[in-house]
């Protein structure tokens, strides 16, 4: 059993923008994350504790300018709070054991896949293509990564 959480040195090895956007809250300008296009098949993982968050087969294009998921792939591991920063009422998401700040998710994803619409900053997120989820710990959720159509 892999146990994730944050950990100080991994926190001093974060770019000054992964810190930013974790730690502080931060958002990156839209269009602009290293993840927005990404189409390859793997899984994505908190940048700072490791912890699963994310699959492939869940990550969608809605035009919004981050990278969007319609479910997270542990729904354990993500935590929803109300945001009332920007002078509006959204709901924050951060990762459980790492406590980092992810994103925000919104109630209008697409329907026919729950209706919800995961908006998460790539600097909070590392991509492990589904060729190295083995060989990292993540071989669990491989049959979570590609698309069941």
């Amino acid at each position: 059993m892999t146990t994730y959480e944050k950990r100080a040195e991994v926190i001093d090895t974060l770019t000054p923008e992964q810190y930013r956007i974790t730690q502080e809250n931060g958002t990156e300008r839209p269009g602009t994350g290293a993840y927005l296009d990404n189409k390859a098949t793997g899984i994505y993982v908190d940048v700072v504790s490791g912890e699963p968050l994310f699959a492939s087969a869940a990550k969608y294009e809605s035009g919004c300018g981050w990278p969007s998921f319609v479910k997270a792939i542990e729904p354990d591991n993500v935590v929803e709070l109300r945001d009332t920063s920007a002078g509006m009422i959204r709901t924050e998401v951060r990762s459980r054991h790492g406590d980092s700040h992810l994103g925000h998710v919104f109630p209008d994803g697409p329907m026919d896949q729950g209706g919800l619409r995961y908006c998460i900053n790539s600097a909070a997120l590392r991509f492990i293509a589904k060729d190295d989820m083995e060989a990292e710990g993540y071989g669990a959720y491989l049959g979570q990564v590609e698309d069941l159509v």
